[in-house]
């Protein structure tokens, strides 16, 4: 069995969830080893800690796009309140 051809990795042509992986790992100190040896040489723990924070990134990102949204529902449902309760 042949050994996988490994091509190096450009930092700026990746899609925007990857980038964000190779940051954390950057953050975590554990770049250097990705570049070096594959996201393999990493351990479940350190992987782990990586997905968890992609993760948390992506649902914070959500949220702050989606925050006008909320709002505007919400000034939405306090006024059709308030005309319900206001009778002249």
């Amino acid at each position: 069995m042949g050994k996988k051809k490994e091509k190096p990795i450009n930092l700026n042509e990746l899609e925007e969830e990857e980038k964000m992986k190779y940051e954390i790992a950057e953050e975590l100190g554990l770049l250097d080893r990705v570049l070096a040896q594959g996201w393999k040489s990493l351990t479940s723990k350190e992987t782990g800690r990586i997905g968890g924070l992609v993760t948390k990134r992506r649902r914070e990102q959500e949220d702050r796009t989606a925050q006008p949204e909320k709002k505007y529902r919400k000034q939405e449902e306090e006024r059709q309140n308030f005309d319900k309760t206001t009778h002249f």
